[in-house]
């Protein structure tokens, strides 16, 4: 958990001078990436909100995405983590959504994804999505190896 505070403290620093929000969904990560960014004194400035949207009934209560609107997605992919991270900014009216999708282990995902295979997304004045591949069925390593590579793509994204 240090060395996401310590990307957080990063990422904090960019918003606050910045003044610009950011919203969070996470999946495989359960809640690390909300975490390690309230974890930083002030996140009040900067952090509007976070939902783990671990299930099909969390996307549609928590993120008002309909199975029709699954449509052409499926889960733990990179189209959908662009949509988590668009809808997040777009509900919370944030300056940033950031979003992270995948199947921490120890098995892969119904999806065919092995574990440590992961999808996160920024959305906001500068986009982009990637997909991390850990190798790993180690969960906490890969939960924690997930948030680091989503938090450090926000970074690269407010250092730019």
């Amino acid at each position: 958990m240090k060395e996401l505070v310590g990307i957080a403290e990063k990422v904090a620093a960019q918003l606050i001078a910045r003044k610009q929000t950011i919203a969070v969904a996470e999946s495989s990560t359960g809640g690390l990436i909300s975490a390690s960014l309230l974890a930083v004194p002030g996140a009040s400035a900067y952090f509007l909100g976070g939902a783990v949207v671990y299930t099909r009934d969390a996307r549609r209560m928590l993120m008002d995405i309909s199975d029709d609107g699954m449509k052409g997605f499926r889960s733990s992919s990179a189209p959908y983590a662009q949509l988590l991270a668009e809808q997040m900014r777009t509900r919370f009216n944030s300056d940033w959504g950031l979003s992270e999708t995948g199947a921490a282990g120890p098995t892969g995902n119904r999806y065919g994804d092995a574990a440590g295979h992961s999808c996160m997304a920024v959305a906001g004045p500068a986009s982009e999505v990637m997909t991390l591949e850990t190798g790993s069925n180690d969960r906490l390593a890969n939960m924690q190896a997930f948030a680091a590579t989503a938090l450090n793509l926000l970074l690269r994204k407010l250092e730019a």
